[in-house]
């Protein structure tokens, strides 16, 4: 009689303790270190092999507002309320660029990162808050360059910048690196399935620009539905706000601001809960 042997085979299933609605910025804080090498490397290799290199952080605004004022200023006969053209448009490029970087760096999260995140286990969202400090350190470098033209205005008595509300310029910053951090994390999760977001967020992020007061006063727009879906735009105030320090011209109404805030916490929360989904299984599908 032969004897049958029973073996029992034992399986392990490893799988991510991380639920998808767990924000865990312990463990994010914890890994700081590396969140600032992820900042080193991407403000490096952003001008890497280009013959201007960072020179391109003062050019490429400058130029930007050159042609605004030509086009918006000159042309097309916009007023700034008093406020010089070129040093207004130097202003909302500068807010606008921090904002539109943080959208379009962190929409790539996955997709241009999926070779580092196959092979090493850390906290992705260290990754998207490195994008938002190198875009606040280009914000930085760019106000240089406001801070030469309001300098040289404020002398000549043209404009009058309100001097305590420059402490909420960092407020704004946290304001618009969380919303666009939010914005960018939904984007690059729904992009490993979907890649023509991707192709689009360019196209988005230019057509947001013009429904937001940035190459125009917000006082320029008259009473209607078109001001209040401009109004209602989250991005409407914070750059108010920021323009109502540098410039002291701006629009900037409490109960809209306090919306811009209540829209930014619920779209970074549903982009976290969503991003925490996707990097379980984004692998598979990028």
């Amino acid at each position: 009689m032969s004897e049958r042997r029973i073996e029992n085979i034992h399986h392990t299933h490893i799988t991510s303790k991380r639920k998808w609605y767990e924000l865990n910025l312990k463990e994010v804080w914890q890994y700081r270190d590396l969140i600032v090498l992820f900042t080193k490397r991407t403000f490096s290799l952003r001008y890497k092999q280009t013959i201007l290199g960072p020179a391109w952080l003062f050019l490429n605004p400058f130029l930007t507002s050159v042609v605004y004022t030509v086009v918006f200023g000159n042309i097309a006969k916009i007023d700034t309320n008093g406020i010089p053209h070129i040093l207004f448009y130097l202003t909302s490029t500068a807010i606008w660029a921090f904002f539109s970087e943080s959208i379009t760096r962190n929409a790539q999260t996955f997709t241009s990162n999926a070779n580092v995140f196959g092979k090493v286990y850390f906290p992705r969202l260290t990754v998207p808050v490195s994008n938002i400090l190198s875009a606040a350190i280009q914000f930085c470098i760019q106000m240089i360059m406001v801070g030469i033209f309001l300098a040289y205005y404020v002398m000549k008595g043209m404009v009058s910048p309100n001097w305590p509300y420059f402490l909420l310029i960092p407020v704004v910053l946290i304001h618009l690196g969380i919303m666009g951090m939010g914005f960018g994390i939904i984007i690059s999760s729904l992009t490993t399935k979907y890649r023509d977001l991707g192709i689009l967020v360019t196209f988005g992020v230019q057509l947001w620009m013009y429904g937001t007061p940035i190459v125009y006063p917000l006082s320029e727009i008259g009473d209607g539905l078109l001001k209040t879906a401009v109004m209602i735009n989250p991005v409407t105030m914070p750059v108010e706000l920021f323009r109502y320090a540098v410039l002291g011209q701006g629009t900037v109404l409490p109960e809209y601001l306090v919306l811009s805030w209540i829209i930014t916490i619920l779209v970074v929360l549903f982009g976290i809960m969503i991003f925490n989904r996707v990097e379980k299984t984004f692998m598979d599908t990028v």
